[in-house]
């Protein structure tokens, strides 16, 4: 029988041993923290009662990909929730923007750029489903819809202080910047809306759902599905060298690509080797969650329903917020996510206790206390906000990297988002997964289609490793 062993239990990891799994493999999971489940886990952080996400909170590429329509979650317990205002974006004084499910909804919302919103979305939306059998694959292949593709591109191309001008109000800019700042680039630079065109046409087409219970009912799902087709998992086990892992047939890296190649030591070819060590990170984020008494108190009131609130200001505020911590400069008044699962998912609260998971933006390895300046932000745009907390837990870049050893730094999407490494990450091949070992292949955000508890990096290598089998 062929033998597998994947590293690391992150979604990505477990959908390529599924995978495996499914085609007759004998896999082996191996995983160093005490929990599966990688960027889904979830925690008790604050009082007793309260689910928080430790990472990944919303998921608006995991409810209909290659992965999740040939293995089907919700048959092992992940049951899908949608808020009703999929992400919403404060302004001071009160104002603000919110998107909805429905384009013809956000745009009706937006007064005088509700035009230009559909005009950008509307079509993208209705196509979503078809572009991403091409987007969610490597850059280098033959594409299925190619027409669809490029209009989609043409936006996903520009940089996203470009698209912006489609917009002309204060709302309708800061809404769009909201969502491209997920890209953790400048606004200036080519391809820095692809992030934002993405994720804002995936709450159209899909939502940003959450998983009731806490996002480690989508690792439990996966575990349940590869042991049903035999597979395991071990946790606790730390990998130095794949020379601990004996001769299995095949190896998936679920791991950075300097990780893999630590790993690998001489097994790897010198230029393979060199390309992942100068493999490049991006910005980290520093994490608060909060227990709070009855909700935050947003003055904008669709920012009390979303389920995501980007906190942060105007749109000159995100482009010069994102553009310091480029620079490796801490800004002032940081990009600000906050999530508020419990209003798609009630089950997180605990009485008028919620749970509220926040994160700012922040130089990679950022080593100061970004606490205070975090509860300012979202103070700013929901008064009283402070006298609201009844408990935090905080996490730091180093903290998130020692929770995660794949964040270096705090970069939670494994990678940074240049240019270059949005088309052909973790380095310019034919097979991004290949490690240029045989029957080694990697399988984390660090390559193809990057970031997401979606699995598709993992489905991708391992259908490469499959491929590499019948060779």
């Amino acid at each position: 029988m062929t033998d597998a062993v994947v590293v690391g239990s992150g979604p990505n990891g477990l959908a390529a041993a599924v995978l495996l799994a499914e085609e007759g493999v004998n896999v082996r999971v191996l995983e160093g923290a005490s929990t599966v489940g990688g960027g889904t886990r979830s925690a008790e952080l604050t009082l007793p009662g309260l689910v928080h996400d430790e990472c990944s909170g919303f998921h608006p590429l995991a409810t209909d990909n290659p992965f999740t329509r040939r293995f089907d979650l919700t048959e092992h317990g992940v049951k899908w929730l949608w808020p009703e205002v999929q992400y919403a974006h404060p302004l001071d004084g009160g104002g603000g923007a919110a998107a909805y499910r429905s384009v013809a909804a956000t745009a009706d919302n937006l007064g005088p750029d509700g035009r230009a919103w559909s005009a950008v979305f509307s079509n993208a939306t209705a196509q979503f489903g078809a572009v991403t059998e091409d987007f969610l694959r490597p850059m280098l292949h033959v594409p299925r819809h190619p027409w669809m593709l490029a209009r989609f591109g043409a936006y996903a191309a520009m940089p996203a202080a470009l698209l912006a001008r489609r917009f002309s109000s204060s709302e309708g800019k800061a809404l769009f910047a909201g969502v491209a700042a997920h890209g953790f680039r400048p606004f200036t630079s080519p391809m820095s809306a692809a992030i934002g065109v993405a994720l804002g046409t995936a709450a159209h087409a899909y939502g940003w759902p959450v998983a009731q219970g806490g996002s480690q009912s989508i690792a439990s799902a996966m575990v349940s599905i590869l042991n049903e087709y035999g597979g395991s998992v071990e946790t606790g086990i730390h990998v130095e060298s794949l020379d601990e892992l004996g001769s299995p047939d095949l190896v998936l890296l679920d791991t950075t690509p300097s990780a893999a190649a630590d790993m690998a030591g001489d097994r790897m070819p010198p230029a393979i080797a060199r390309a992942y060590r100068r493999y490049r990170h991006g910005p980290g984020v520093y994490k608060v969650e909060y227990a709070v008494e009855e909700g935050v108190p947003w003055q904008h009131e669709p920012s009390r329903r979303a389920g995501t609130v980007h906190v942060v200001g105007s749109l000159a505020e995100t482009a010069f917020a994102e553009r310091q911590v480029h620079r490796g400069e801490m800004p002032a008044r940081p990009f600000v996510l906050v999530g508020q699962q419990s209003q798609a998912d009630p089950s997180r609260a605990a009485g008028s206790l919620h749970p509220v998971y926040a994160y700012a933006h922040v130089p990679s390895g950022y080593s100061g206390d970004a606490t205070q300046m975090i509860t300012a932000q979202i103070e700013r745009f929901a008064p009283g906000f402070r006298d609201t907390i009844r408990a935090k837990h905080v996490r730091s870049t180093h903290g998130m990297a020692l929770h995660n050893p794949n964040y270096v730094g705090g970069d939670v999407v494994t990678g940074g988002n240049d240019p270059l490494q949005v088309l052909f990450r973790p380095r310019i091949a034919l097979d991004p997964y290949s490690t240029g070992i045989p029957g080694v292949y990697l399988c984390s955000a660090a390559t193809p289609p990057g970031a997401g508890a979606h699995g598709m990096c993992g489905f991708n290598a391992a259908l490469a490793a499959l491929e590499y089998l019948r060779r």
